[in-house]
């Protein structure tokens, strides 16, 4: 909702944005045309360590589609600035707002990820892990956790992320055979490990 408020056009106060939806202000949003469009790939802008500009491209068609964000629990959890997710799909839909304060009825591009989480499995500073010459260890939360999935604004992408599979805790089903098609999951690890400085 924030998002949408703040491409109309209209005035709206940093307090109204953080305030709960109604189910009012929702039946005010309405997709152009009921449709809702998909994308194979995406390209992520970023700032290299040198101040040059560089991109990573997130292709679908690709295993690799991972990306990395700002944590949003950094302060209860310090030790991990950084949350990790695969994209299952990009996708944009065109939105008219009609909700109070809104000057027209014109439709705005609206951008957004569809993912599957990636936690942490140790909760120790990352710098622990540098000096002990070890990557962070990631997994998967399962597919019937509540927060297995997600949705993310791209602007809130870091840049794409290299994933390695901890081969030595092997796979996490045997027979290749996963719960869910969409979440692609029947070809997880128990573990993965995160490449660092690995250019995509």
């Amino acid at each position: 909702m924030a998002r949408i408020k703040e491409a109309s056009p209209s005035p709206t106060s940093s307090s109204s944005l953080a305030e709960e939806e109604s189910d009012m202000e929702l039946n005010t949003i309405f997709f152009k045309d009921d449709r809702m469009y998909r994308h194979s790939t995406m390209r992520i802008n970023y700032t290299t360590y040198d101040v040059r500009r560089a991109d990573d491209v997130i292709n679908l068609n690709m295993s690799n589609c991972n990306v990395m964000l700002l944590s949003a629990d950094a302060h209860e959890r310090p030790n991990h600035q950084y949350t990790y997710a695969h994209v299952l799909g990009i996708y944009h839909v065109n939105v008219i707002y009609t909700g109070s304060g809104a000057l027209d009825y014109r439709a705005r591009r609206m951008e957004f990820l569809w993912v599957r989480w990636f936690v942490n499995t140790k909760d120790e500073p990352v710098q622990r892990s540098w000096k002990r010459r070890q990557l962070d260890f990631l997994q998967f939360l399962p597919v019937d956790d509540e927060n297995a999935f997600g949705f993310v604004d791209p602007a809130n992408v870091l840049r794409g992320v290299h994933v390695i599979p901890r081969f030595s805790q092997g796979p996490r089903y045997k027979d290749g055979k996963g719960i869910s098609k969409c979440a692609q999951d029947g070809g997880d690890w128990c573990q993965y490990c995160v490449g660092q400085l690995v250019k995509l």
